[in-house]
């Protein structure tokens, strides 16, 4: 049967096109598109079961974006050539497509939910991120799975002082904001980006703009579903009443114990034990028949009715769980040097959230290399994020990186990499979460921070973090912005907005929003107030250290760096390697050499200053290049009866000529040198065939009084001057035809 294919097509404001496709492809999904820009082309996937999960209150939802690497002309590195586990970049995605989708699905939907967008088509010009979450969402859109409303994302940037949507990479190259926007028709649902220290209002700026371009995508995508028979309509999802007298009872049991707790002021492990008390008390006046047939009806109401009850707290009291006013950040300590052995640490403390950074310096060999589909090269900065399960007093089984810990610690990293600049060494941070009760991520870009000075790795800014939260109450209006948010705030709150920057703006932010229809008048007291929070907490860095260290610490690698010309980067190599592993062997130093254009970037990495003086001396004497007119101190290596042979530099020698040793005619060598002297010369030319030295000693002598250059007589001709190019007459040879 052929297949009927439905297109939409998008304008985006500097008239490239995006094109979004059904009835073609993968047409067993309930859901199946292809969206295409340029010569990029992603196809995007959803089938979501027909029954619920058993046993299970939330929505089980997968999101997966994969990019093929046969959809660049390119083999899977590694010895089996087939794709494997998502790279960084593919579960950043995961995420950035994720954070906006499962809020969108109804609240008591909990079937299983498979969404996969895979690039089939790479383009160079085209980044093909910015279209997974429109692809995503399209697939939903002509799908029968109930879903509140289209949504897309795009990327913004601005280049040159001007906004563009969705540029290519070498675009982003010269960008100073570069955020990637997810958003509804009406409502900002997701923010995440870096920027080059820009004002607040220079980001709500780009924001607007990505917006406006979101909302053509989403009206695209409701006439390409008015198209599709099978879109219309949406599956019907069974509705849970409201059992009101199981809630009143919850309500008139708890409500008041749970607002004192609200209100009292305690640490997160009180309050943990005191909400667990209320409840268990509240279960045992219930019958046992009464837990069997509605157990799960007084569990989820308790924790609703919780959760208003402390952000009605929050609005109307202007008090949060842990007693603070809404502006108000945690008690912050901070220490560096902590560790002994590493080349760089601190520790950062803000109320129950703790980081634990390192800092460790390498050479060019210790980049982070990456080799993807959409970009291949290497990182020299790069930031690790750990949280470990007794962080929050929990015990879990450990199974390696997770999504969160990847999605963290590259927040960190944007934060801080811009304002790395100028550094020789290769710097890798790593952040080990110790505690954790709300915004470890922005602990670890504050602990990064104070490590990377510690380390004597040189700054542009020092740069801090914040998380803030929002509580709305749509009946009334009434919102507050929390400062330095507890994870219990993340969770009840209806914002989770991580802001990084230095004294001169924001480096990095990443938001998500719970409620419809944020106003920009919120986002931006939102933003305002995050700045007067970065201030304060960078306060407290600059307190502990306002600068890096001068130099690297005694324990950490020193490093040097020379440049030599191209032609001699195989000489220092050497055969298989030769020279420069026995360079390092015997100076026990590590050096690395790139080619840079026409010459070579050589590192010397290595503790010892006299070994690295000395490899440092061996690669100079390997990459000499003689400069006629420079002056030597040489050291005769032999003596002949025309002259002696000096070695102006290792492995480099020059005839000194017999003429060249005095303005006086030596007759001999006899009593001038003997081996292992030293000598002043001068290099005075090289032969242009036989690249031999031309040196003189007598040059830098003063001239006798009256001294007369002497001529020298011409030799007779001799036999063999022919081959010289003698032009003497040369006698017939007889004809032996």
């Amino acid at each position: 049967m052929m297949p009927n294919i439905k297109v939409q097509t998008v304008q985006l404001p500097d008239g490239r096109e995006i094109k979004i496709e059904t009835g073609r492809l993968a047409r067993q999904a309930h859901g199946s598109v292809v969206v295409s820009m340029g010569k990029a082309m992603l196809l995007a996937t959803v089938v979501s079961s027909h029954e619920a999960k058993s046993g299970i209150d939330f929505l089980p939802l997968t999101v997966d974006y994969r990019e093929k690497f046969a959809s660049a002309g390119k083999f899977p590195g590694g010895y089996i050539k087939r794709e494997g586990r998502p790279n960084n970049n593919e579960i950043l995605v995961m995420r950035l497509v994720d954070r906006v989708l499962r809020p969108l699905f109804p609240k008591n939907y909990h079937n299983e939910t498979q969404v996969m967008i895979q690039l089939m088509s790479h383009d160079p010009e085209v980044a093909a991120d910015a279209l997974a979450g429109l692809a995503a969402s399209a697939a939903l859109a002509v799908s029968d799975i109930p879903f509140e409303c289209p949504i897309s994302e795009v990327r913004v940037a601005r280049i040159n002082g001007s906004m563009v949507i969705n540029p290519s990479f070498a675009q982003l190259e010269e960008a100073d904001i570069d955020l990637m926007i997810g958003a509804s028709a009406d409502s900002i649902m997701m923010i995440e980006g870096e920027m080059d220290e820009v004002s607040e209002d220079e980001m709500i700026e780009a924001i607007a703009v990505a917006h406006d371009a979101i909302k053509a995508q989403c009206e695209a995508q409701l006439l390409l579903a008015a198209q599709v028979e099978t879109a219309n309509p949406k599956r019907e999802i069974h509705t849970v009443e409201v059992n009101e007298d199981v809630y009143k009872f919850v309500n008139d049991t708890v409500h008041d114990r749970v607002y004192e707790i609200a209100k009292s002021g305690t640490s997160k492990v009180e309050r943990t034990e005191g909400f667990a008390a209320i409840f268990s008390e509240m279960m045992e006046t219930i019958s046992e028949e009464d837990k069997e047939e509605n157990g799960d009806l007084y569990k989820e109401y308790y924790g609703k009715i919780k959760k208003e009850i402390i952000r009605k707290t929050v609005l109307n009291d202007g008090i949060r769980l842990d007693g603070r006013k809404t502006t108000d950040i945690r008690p912050i300590w901070c220490e560096i040097d902590y560790l002994p052995s590493v080349h760089g640490s601190a520790i950062f403390t803000r109320g129950e959230t703790q980081a634990l950074a390192t800092v460790t310096l390498g050479t060019s060999m210790d980049v982070n290399n990456i080799d993807e589909v959409s970009w291949s090269g290497s990182e020299d900065f790069y930031l690790h994020y750990n949280f470990p399960p007794f962080s929050t007093g929990e015990a879990r089984p450990l199974r390696g990186t997770s999504r969160r810990e990847v999605g963290h610690g590259n927040l960190a990293q944007r934060a801080l990499a811009g304002m790395v600049k100028g550094n020789k060494y290769t710097v890798r941070v790593v952040s080990e979460v110790l505690e954790s009760n709300g915004s470890s991520s922005m602990a670890t870009v504050c602990a990064g921070t104070m490590a990377i000075m510690d380390a004597g790795v040189n700054m542009v800014r020092p740069v801090s973090g914040i998380a803030m939260g929002l509580i709305t109450d749509t009946e009334t209006g009434k919102f507050a912005v929390l400062s330095d948010i507890l994870g219990d705030e993340d969770f009840l709150g209806d914002m989770d907005f991580k802001v990084t920057g230095t004294s001169e703006g924001i480096t990095a932010c990443q938001m998500d929003i719970k409620v419809k229809g944020l106003s920009y008048e919120i986002l931006s007291a939102a933003l305002q107030q995050s700045r007067d929070g970065r201030l304060h907490i960078l306060s407290k860095l600059t307190d502990t250290i306002d600068q890096s260290r001068e130099s690297v610490k005694e324990c950490a690698p020193k490093m040097e760096v020379l440049r030599i010309p191209g032609d001699f980067i195989g000489a220092v190599i050497g055969p298989g390697g030769k020279i420069i592993q026995g360079l390092q062997a015997d100076t026990g130093t590590t050096i690395t050499i790139e080619e840079d254009g026409n010459e070579g970037v050589v590192q010397i990495l290595g503790k010892e200053s006299e070994k690295m003086a000395d490899a440092i001396q061996r690669i100079k004497d390997i990459a000499f290049v003689p400069t006629v007119g420079d002056v030597y101190e040489a050291e005769v290596k032999t003596i002949q009866d025309y002259g002696a042979f000096v070695e102006i530099r290792r492995g480099t020698q020059g005839l000194l000529h017999i003429s060249e040793i005095k303005w006086e005619r030596l007759k001999s060598m006899d009593g001038i040198f003997k081996e292992g002297d030293k000598v002043k010369v001068k290099l005075i030319g090289v032969d242009p065939k036989t690249k031999k030295l031309k040196l003189s000693a007598k040059v830098l002598l003063e001239k006798p009084e009256g001294y007369v250059e002497q001529e020298r007589k011409p030799r007779p001709p001799r036999d063999n001057d022919r081959k010289n190019g003698d032009q003497r007459e040369r006698r017939p040879r007889p004809n032996r035809s």
